[in-house]
C-alpha cells in the first residue's frame, strides 16, 4: 500500500510548490513595475524570451536584525541581475549610453555594491561571491611547452643531425667489420653520447623554460592600491575582483577594465590595446572608460573595476601569447661562432687524416698485427680492403665527433639559467636574458638617488616659516590663518591618504615616500584632519607632479566663502621663484624684495648643504571671474607659507659598493632631480665625489648639460659625476653620449619618464619597490629591494656569467688540442690512433656535460671587482687563456705520443695495455685539468674549492665512471684492466698538471690579441 501512494503524494507536493513559487513571482513583478527603478535599463530587465525579476528582497536579513521565528535571516545574494556581457561591451566599446542605461557612475557603484569612498566591505565571503560572479583577475594561459617538444628541438640541432650521421656510418662500419655482436660499440656509443647529450640539454632547457614562466609570473604579479572598508591598501593585481575601487598614479597599469570614478589631469596610453601612440584624456564626463593592460601617463584618480580576467580585452590577447624563453644572447652568437670555427678545423683534421691514411694503405706502408703489409696490390682479398677503408674512414669520423663542440650551447645555457636563479636570490629578477651577460661588461652606471642611494625613508626634520625656523615648542605659535593654508597646501595638494582606524588612535598613511612624510608632518605638527579640509573645499582643477617641472598644484573653491585659492608645492628653489609675497609666523603678509629673496634662497642652500630635499609651499588667492570656468593655475605672484626639509639618509653600506664599483673600473653618474646643493651632498655621503675633487666639472646641472654644443658635452662627460635638476631628457641625452663614447652603459629609474633612458641604456635595471609598471617593462632587470648594492651584485654576477663561460671554453679547447694533436700524429706516422671512437666520446661526455656543469655553476667573487670591465668587443679567448690552454694542451700531447711511441718499452706491456694506459692518462689529465680551469690566472686553484659542493661532486662521480671504464667495461670500452703501479703512473703523470699551470701562471702575457684568426672569428 506505501508503495501504491507514494508517487501520487509527491506529485500532490511538487504540484503545491509550483503553484508557490509562481505565485511568488508574480508578486515580485508587480514589485517591480511598481518601483520602476531602471537599475540595468531594458535592456536587461527584459528580452523577447524572458523577463528578468529581482529577488533580491526576499534574500535580505532583518532590518531590525532580529534573528527570531518570525524573522528568519535570508541569505543575500547580490548581482543576480547583472549582466556581465554589457559591462564588458559598454568599456570595450565605449558606450556611454548603455552607462546612463545603468543610471550613470553613481548608480553603477549602488548596483555593483561598493562606496566611493569606502569601496567594497572586502571580507573573504564577499570577494568569494564577486569571484564566483564575475570571475577572477587571471587569463587563461597557453599550456605549456611539454618536456617531449625540448626533445624534438635539441634532435633538430645540426651538430647532432651531423653526429647522427657519424653514428649510423660507424654502426655500419663496425657490423660490417666485426659483425653484430662486437660491431655495434663505436656506433652504439655514438648514439649513446648523442643521448646524454640530448638528454642534459632538453631538461636544462625544459628547467630554464619552467623557471623563466615562474619569474614572468612574478613580474607578472603586481601590486594594486585598492580601497576596501574606508583603508586604501595594496594588493595582488590576481586578488582584484568586480566593484574594486582602484587608485591609480602616473606609470600605473589599469589592472583590469573599468569605469573612472574621480580624476583630475587623467592621461592613458593605450598603445598595447589600440596600437594609437596618441594619449588619451580620461574624464567622468566624456570618457570615463579605461581599458586593461593601458598605462597612466599623467594625472591621477580613482576607477571602479568592471570587468576581470578574461572578460576584458586585455585578458582574451594575453591568452592567445606564448611567451618563451628562445632569445638568443650576444654572448651565445659569439659562440656559435666559434663552436662552428671548432668544427671547420676538426673536419680539415679529419680529411687530412683520412687522406694520409688512405695514402699509406694503398702504398702499402700499413702494417697488420702480425708483421705483414696490409695491402699487397691485388694479391689482397677485396673483403680485408673494404674492412681496413672501413677502419679508416671510422678513425676519421671519430676525429670529426671528438671535434664538434657540442656542449657550447649546454655551458652557456647552465651557466645563464643558474645565474638567474641565484640573481632572484640576491634581489635581482631578470626580465632579459642577455643582461645577465652585457652587465658583465658595463662601464659607467649612471643612478638615481633618491631610493636607490639613499633609504627612501623621508622624514620632516626642519621647517621654516617666513624667515624663522620653528621648533617644536614653537608650532602653537603659528597664526591660525597661515596653519589653515597650510593645512589646506597639504591635505588638498596630496595624491596620498591618512585614513583613522578604530582600533588605533594612529592614523594609517600611505602614498609616495615623500607624500607620507609631508603628511605625516601635517598631521602629527600642524595638527591637520585631511577629511575636514577636503570637506571644506571643492577642487576645480589639478596639476599632477612630473619630472620636469618638478611640482605640484590644486585650484579649489572653498565652501565657507565661494573664494577660490590656487595652492603649489615642489622643488623649493623653482617655487620661490613664483612668489611675490611671504607670510611671517605673525600672519603678516610681506613683500619678497632682492634681499629677502637671497635670504630664502641662502636657507634653502643650507638645508641642501645637510643633505636634505627642500619643499616650498607657497598660496594665492584668485580673483572672482564671473561666467569663467578655471582650469589654469596661477603661477606668478604666489605668497610663500613656509620651507621643509626632508631628510632622506644613505642606504648603509652604499659607500662600501660605489668604492667596489670604482675598483672595478666602472664609473658611477648620480643623475638626480634634486637640487645642486643637496646632489653634491649626497653624492660627497656616499663616496661618488671626493672632497679633493673639482667639483665645478664634476657636478652639473640638467639645463646646463643640455645646453652644451655636442663638442662641449663629449669633452666633459668623462669629467661629470654629478647631475643635478636634470630631467628624462637629459637623462636620455647623458645614456646616448655616453654610449657614443664607446661606454657599456647601464641606467637605474622608477619613473614612467624614465623608460626611453631604461630603453636606450645597454642594460636598464628598474627598481621593484619604488617603480612604476612602466618602467619596469621597459628594464632588461628589476632590482627587486631598490638597492645600489644589489645593481653592484648584479655587475658582479654578469662578470660572472662572461668568466664562466671562458673557464669552460679554456677547458674544452686543452681536451680539443690535445685529442685532434695525438690522433693526427699517430695517424700520420703510424697509420692507426691509439683513442678509440668510444673512448674519444667518454672524453667528449667529460669535456661537454660534466664539464659544462663543473665551470658554469661557480658563484661570484670579489676578485671579479678587482679587474677592469670586459668592454663591448673583448674576444672570448684571451690572450690569458691561450697561454693556459697551448701550455697544457702540449704537455698532454707530448706525454701522450710518449706512451703511443714509447710505451711498451717502459712499461714492458702489450699494445692493448698501452692503448688503456694512454686512454686512461688522457682522461685523468683531464680531471686534474678541470681543477686548473677554475681560476684562469690564480695561481691557488684550490681557493673556495669546499664551497662548491658540485663540482667536487662532478670531479668524484666522473673518478668513479672512469674506473668502471678500464676495469669492467673491457669489451665496450677496448681497454684491459691495470695494476696498481699503472694507475699510479696514470695518476702522477696527470697531476703534474697542477704544477706546470702554477709555473705557466708566472709568465706575463701580451696585450697585443694572439692568433687574429681566432679573434676574427669570435
Amino acid at each position: 500500500m506505501m508503495a501504491f501512494h507514494g508517487k501520487p503524494h509527491q506529485r500532490w507536493r511538487l504540484a503545491f510548490i509550483a503553484v508557490y513559487f509562481t505565485k511568488i513571482l508574480d508578486s515580485l513583478t508587480k514589485k517591480i513595475l511598481e518601483k520602476n527603478i531602471p537599475l540595468l535599463g531594458p535592456a536587461i530587465l527584459r528580452s523577447p524570451s524572458y523577463t528578468s525579476i529581482d529577488v533580491q528582497d526576499l534574500l535580505v536579513s532583518d532590518p531590525n536584525g532580529e534573528d527570531d521565528d518570525d524573522h528568519q535571516p535570508h541569505l543575500h545574494l547580490p548581482f543576480l541581475n547583472i549582466d556581465q556581457k554589457m559591462l564588458t561591451e559598454m568599456v570595450r566599446d565605449k558606450d556611454y549610453e548603455r552607462l546612463r542605461q545603468f543610471g550613470g557612475i553613481k548608480q553603477l557603484l549602488a548596483v555593483l555594491e561598493t562606496e566611493e569612498e569606502s569601496g567594497i566591505n572586502g571580507k573573504e565571503a564577499d570577494l568569494l561571491h564577486r569571484r564566483d560572479v564575475f570571475g577572477s583577475n587571471e587569463y587563461r594561459r597557453p599550456p605549456k611547452k611539454a618536456f617531449f617538444r625540448f626533445v624534438l628541438e635539441a634532435f633538430n640541432d645540426t651538430i647532432i643531425i651531423i653526429l647522427m650521421g657519424c653514428a649510423i656510418l660507424s654502426l655500419g662500419f663496425g657490423i660490417k667489420q666485426h659483425g653484430v655482436v662486437d660491431g655495434w660499440y663505436d656506433g652504439g656509443s655514438i648514439v649513446i653520447a648523442i643521448f646524454l647529450v640530448i638528454i642534459v640539454s632538453s631538461v636544462s632547457n625544459f628547467r630554464q623554460s619552467r623557471q623563466f614562466q615562474k619569474l614572468s609570473s612574478e613580474t607578472s604579479d603586481i601590486k594594486v592600491q585598492v580601497v576596501r572598508q574606508g583603508r586604501r591598501q595594496p594588493v595582488s593585481i590576481f586578488q582584484l575582483v568586480v566593484g574594486d575601487i582602484v587608485c591609480l598614479n602616473i606609470g600605473d597599469q589599469v589592472p583590469a577594465d573599468g569605469v573612472l570614478v574621480e580624476g583630475h589631469s587623467l592621461k592613458v596610453d593605450e598603445s598595447s590595446m589600440t596600437g594609437e601612440s596618441d594619449h588619451v584624456d580620461i574624464d567622468e564626463k566624456d570618457n570615463p572608460f579605461l581599458f586593461s593592460g593601458s598605462k597612466i601617463s599623467d594625472g591621477f584618480g580613482t576607477m571602479v573595476v568592471t570587468s576581470v580576467g578574461m572578460n576584458t580585452a586585455w585578458g582574451e590577447m594575453m591568452s592567445s601569447i606564448r611567451r618563451e624563453l628562445d632569445e638568443q644572447t650576444p654572448l651565445q652568437t659569439r659562440l656559435d661562432k666559434l663552436a662552428s670555427s671548432i668544427g671547420k678545423l676538426g673536419l680539415a683534421v679529419a680529411l687530412i687524416v683520412l687522406v694520409v691514411l688512405l695514402v699509406r694503405y694503398f702504398t702499402g706502408n700499413t702494417v697488420g698485427d702480425d708483421g705483414k703489409k696490409e695491402f699487397n696490390g691485388r694479391k689482397t682479398n677485396m673483403d680485408k680492403v673494404m674492412d681496413s677503408v672501413v677502419r679508416i674512414v671510422s678513425a676519421a669520423v671519430t676525429i670529426v665527433v671528438v671535434a664538434i663542440p657540442e656542449g657550447l650551447p649546454l655551458a652557456v645555457t647552465l651557466t645563464l639559467a643558474y645565474s638567474m636563479k641565484r640573481m632572484m636570490a640576491d634581489q635581482a629578477m631578470v626580465r632579459k636574458l642577455s643582461a645577465c651577460e652585457t652587465m658583465g661588461s658595463a662601464t659607467t652606471i649612471c643612478t638615481d638617488k633618491t631610493g636607490t642611494l639613499t633609504l627612501n625613508k623621508m622624514k620632516v626634520v626642519e621647517f621654516w616659516l617666513g624667515k624663522e625656523v620653528i621648533e617644536d615648542d614653537t608650532y602653537l605659535g603659528i597664526a591660525p590663518t597661515v596653519l589653515q593654508l597650510l593645512q589646506q597646501g597639504v591635505g588638498l595638494n596630496t595624491t596620498g591618504s591618512v585614513c583613522k582606524l578604530p582600533s588605533t588612535s594612529v592614523p594609517e598613511i600611505t602614498g609616495s615616500p615623500t607624500e607620507m612624510a609631508i603628511l605625516t608632518w601635517a598631521v602629527v605638527d600642524l595638527g591637520m584632519d585631511i577629511d575636514e579640509q577636503k570637506q571644506s573645499c571643492e577642487i576645480l582643477h589639478v596639476e599632477a607632479f612630473n619630472s620636469e617641472k618638478k611640482r605640484s598644484g590644486v585650484l579649489a573653491r572653498r565652501v565657507s566663502d565661494r573664494a577660490i585659492q590656487t595652492h603649489w608645492k615642489g622643488a623649493a628653489e623653482m617655487i620661490l621663484a613664483m612668489c611675490s609675497h611671504y607670510f611671517d609666523k605673525g600672519g603678516l603678509t610681506k613683500v619678497m624684495d632682492d634681499d629677502t629673496r637671497m635670504r630664502f634662497g641662502g636657507i634653502i642652500k643650507d638645508m641642501a648643504a645637510k643633505s636634505l630635499r627642500c619643499i616650498a609651499f607657497v598660496y594665492k588667492q584668485v580673483p572672482q571671474e564671473n561666467g569663467q570656468s578655471h582650469e589654469k593655475l596661477e603661477e606668478t605672484g604666489m605668497t610663500l607659507l613656509g620651507l621643509i626639509g626632508l631628510k632622506d639618509p644613505c642606504r648603509p653600506g652604499v659607500r662600501r659598493a660605489v668604492e667596489e664599483c670604482k675598483d672595478a673600473g666602472v664609473q658611477i653618474k648620480m643623475i638626480t632631480g634634486d637640487n645642486i646643493f643637496t646632489a653634491r651632498a649626497i653624492a660627497m655621503e656616499c663616496g661618488i665625489l671626493k672632497p679633493d675633487e673639482d667639483l665645478n666639472n664634476a657636478v652639473v646641472e640638467g639645463i646646463t648639460f643640455r645646453n652644451y654644443s655636442e663638442e662641449e658635452r663629449m669633452e666633459k662627460i668623462e669629467m661629470i659625476r654629478v647631475m643635478a635638476r636634470s630631467s628624462p631628457f637629459d637623462k636620455l641625452l647623458m645614456v646616448q653620449s655616453l654610449k657614443q663614447k664607446g661606454h657599456v652603459v647601464a641606467v637605474t629609474g622608477d619613473g614612467t619618464n624614465d623608460a626611453p633612458a631604461l630603453k636606450e641604456a645597454d642594460i636598464g635595471l628598474s627598481m621593484g619597490i619604488q617603480g612604476t609598471e612602466v618602467a619596469k617593462e621597459s628594464s632588461d632587470i628589476v632590482i627587486l629591494d631598490d638597492n645600489f648594492t644589489s645593481v653592484v651584485t648584479v655587475l658582479r654576477w654578469g662578470r660572472c656569467v662572461f668568466n664562466n663561460i671562458q673557464k669552460f671554453i679554456q677547458f674544452q679547447l686543452t681536451v680539443n688540442v690535445a685529442a685532434l694533436s695525438i690522433n693526427f700524429v699517430a695517424a700520420v706516422s703510424a697509420g692507426d690512433v691509439p683513442l678509440t671512437a668510444v673512448q674519444l666520446l667518454w672524453v667528449n661526455l667529460i669535456m661537454d656535460t660534466l664539464g659544462a656543469l663543473a665551470l658554469a655553476t661557480e658563484r661570484p667573487t670579489n676578485d671579479l671587482l678587482k679587474k677592469p670591465p670586459v668592454g663591448r668587443t673583448k674576444p672570448l679567448i684571451s690572450n690569458v687563456m691561450w697561454r693556459n690552454l697551448l701550455a697544457q694542451a702540449f704537455y698532454q700531447v707530448a706525454v701522450l705520443l710518449i706512451l703511443q711511441f714509447k710505451g711498451m718499452d717502459i712499461f714492458k706491456v702489450d699494445e692493448k695495455v698501452k692503448n688503456t694506459l694512454i686512454f686512461n692518462t688522457f682522461v685523468l689529465s683531464q680531471v686534474f685539468n678541470e681543477f686548473n680551469a677554475r681560476h684562469m690566472e690564480k695561481k691557488n686553484v684550490f681557493q673556495g674549492i669546499l664551497k662548491n659542493r658540485l663540482f667536487l661532486g662532478i670531479i668524484g662521480f666522473t673518478i668513479v665512471l672512469q674506473v668502471v671504464m678500464v676495469e669492467f667495461l673491457k669489451k665496450f670500452a677496448n681497454t684491459e684492466r691495470l695494476n696498481w703501479g699503472q694507475w699510479g703512473a696514470c695518476i702522477g703523470i696527470a697531476a703534474l698538471s697542477w704544477p706546470i699551470a702554477w709555473l705557466v701562471k708566472c709568465i706575463p702575457v701580451s696585450e697585443k690579441q694572439f692568433l687574429t684568426f681566432w679573434k676574427a672569428s669570435v
